[in-house]
């Protein structure tokens, strides 16, 4: 596919009609902007990274999620979807499985512990913090979570050296 540059004005007016509606989803209420305030999700999300997120009716495995904390609903945790709605999940020396299945996980940092296994019923995410041994609160000690009230963290927007789409 041939690319032609755009005028200065035809870029100007994109960007001002991207940021308009960018702007109204936001007030609609469908963009949330969240802190990350801790480091279970390092080296991926850094405590002091600024995100976007946007509510969820479905994830994919290896999205990053945001939802309410279910020791604490006025506290979020910001985990990554690991088990989707009908799977299996089970953790064993280490490692995950979905469906009996190891999972390749190029996000996680260091062995998955303790053992254990989840059925996710359909309409739920089991979660899992990228740094394992510092992550509390994901699906280890939770179980699976409803979607209801889940969001995807869709971008980052600081610190300005990791700006841009998760």
């Amino acid at each position: 596919m041939a690319l032609r540059p755009t005028s200065s004005r035809g870029a100007k007016l994109a960007l001002a009609a991207a940021l308009a509606a960018t702007a109204a989803a936001a007030l609609k209420g469908r963009l949330t902007r969240f802190e990350v305030a801790e480091s279970s999700m390092e080296p991926a999300l850094e405590r002091g990274d600024y995100l976007i997120a946007t509510m969820a009716t479905s994830v994919r495995r290896g999205a990053i999620v945001i939802y309410p904390d279910p020791t604490m609903p006025d506290r979020y945790l910001v985990k990554r979807a690991v088990g989707l709605g009908g799977e299996s999940v089970s953790i064993a020396a280490g490692q995950v499985a979905i469906d009996g299945a190891v999972l390749a996980e190029a996000w996680a940092d260091g062995p998955t512990l303790p053992d254990g296994e989840w059925a996710i019923p359909p309409g739920s995410v089991f979660t899992l913090g990228d740094n394992r041994k510092l992550s509390s609160g994901d699906g280890r000690s939770s179980g699976p979570i409803s979607l209801t009230g889940v969001r995807k963290a869709v971008w980052r927007y600081w610190p300005p050296g990791s700006f841009g789409a998760l």
